[in-house]
């Protein structure tokens, strides 16, 4: 097993034409490996490269993180906590990386307090 950095994990998913190169080498490394580990940081940091920089919509957002999820080559760090995530997502009250810092706090039966008004809408948080 493997783990990769946020860096090459985009270039897996996205076809940049600014770093063919890197693109290349990512996708190798990817296809050579047994088995990818993706810790919940690279989780988070991947959405919001996608999201941000790279402009992906969310559908095609869920359908990234979805096929993460199902791929056996991929091993996510709380798989559970993962789905559960893209779950709360899809109802669209916040972005993937509250969505699984929420997740983590329900897990633990932790109430999380926040000042992000769309997060706030979900059970278990209170908005301040």
């Amino acid at each position: 097993m493997i783990a990769i950095d946020t860096d090459v994990l985009v270039r897996v998913i996205v076809e940049d034409t600014g770093q063919p190169e890197q693109t290349k080498i990512a996708r190798d490394l990817v296809e050579n490996a047994q088995k990818v580990f993706l810790s919940q940081i690279v989780q988070i940091e991947c959405t919001w490269v996608l999201a941000k920089v790279y402009k992906i919509d969310k559908a095609s957002l869920l359908a990234v993180l979805e096929h993460l999820l199902i791929n056996p080559d991929f091993i996510l760090q709380h798989p559970e906590h993962f789905k559960t995530a893209i779950d709360l997502f899809r109802l669209g009250h916040a972005d993937f990386a509250d969505c699984l810092i929420l997740t983590e706090s329900s897990y633990l039966d932790a109430v999380l307090y926040t000042f992000d008004k769309r997060l706030g809408r979900h059970s278990n948080t209170r908005l301040l």
